[in-house]
């Protein structure tokens, strides 16, 4: 729905959300700042559209509602096309703690980190920690993040956490996700639910940036829920600057495509 008076942000193929006019003076300068390799994002191209206000932002289509600490976990049931099981949360209800990571094939932040997540995984796991991995990608936008490479990327790169399709996209909108890869860890105390426990970045390493991989923030608070230990409530965001931009605006997105901004 637009807003009365508004500038209209897309994503090329969807709307993304309405700028009210008094906030159109700060698109330039944020989509600048968006648009640096440091931010985490993968550089947009603002095109601006003449006579209409239009700013469309080359990128694959998203929603997001906002996720905060204490989140329960939403119900899934999605296939690994690896192996062609069938993975839903119950599944996971033995372990102590959850890492549900949004990711795809050919996303570069991805890329950037997939074998040291690979790494991560494989210790923690391990440890007790239950993984998942899920893509949410539309195979009409990005066909080399359909199921058929998917369970070859799981392959190649011996992933050892369920690589799962989630095609109609609803798992992403039902747990918020807004990029890739993204992070959503949740404990678990007894028969409660698994709740939230750190929404943030795996670490400052970016693919241009010369930052080292060490995986330090989502290390950190994988050892404190594992530990018993409290995890600090200020947390790194991996899609800083699109969740400042949503919660200026205070307005839910409407339904669109995923995930990676490229």
């Amino acid at each position: 729905m637009a807003v009365a008076g508004a500038v209209t942000v897309t994503f090329s193929g969807g709307r993304l959300l309405s700028l009210p006019r008094g906030l159109a003076s700060i698109k330039s300068s944020f989509l600048s700042t968006l648009s640096s390799s440091n931010t985490g994002f993968y550089p947009l191209r603002p095109i601006i559209s003449a006579p209409a206000r239009k700013l469309v932002v080359r990128a694959a289509r998203t929603e997001s509602e906002g996720v905060s600490l204490g989140f329960r976990a939403p119900n899934f049931e999605l296939p690994e096309p690896l192996t062609g099981k069938l993975w839903k949360l119950d599944d996971f209800e033995s372990h102590p703690a959850l890492l549900v990571m949004f990711i795809c094939n050919h996303c570069p932040f991805v890329k950037h980190l997939k074998k040291d997540i690979v790494k991560l995984s494989n210790f923690y796991m391990k440890k007790g920690l239950a993984v998942v991995a899920i893509s949410s990608n539309s195979v009409a936008t990005h066909p080399q993040d359909g199921p058929q490479f998917m369970a070859e990327e799981a392959k190649l790169y011996k992933y050892p956490f369920p690589y799962l399709y989630d095609e109609t996209q609803d798992v992403a909108r039902d747990f918020r996700a807004v990029c890739t890869p993204e992070f959503f860890l949740f404990k678990k105390d007894g028969r409660r639910p698994f709740e939230l426990v750190y929404h943030g970045q795996f670490d400052d390493s970016r693919p241009s940036n010369n930052v080292p991989v060490t995986g330090r923030d989502l290390v950190l608070a994988i050892d404190c829920v594992l530990s018993g230990q409290p995890i600090s409530s200020i947390q790194k965001p991996r899609c800083l600057l699109l969740q400042i931009l949503i919660a200026l605006l205070s307005y839910s997105l409407p339904p669109l495509q995923r995930l990676c901004l490229q």
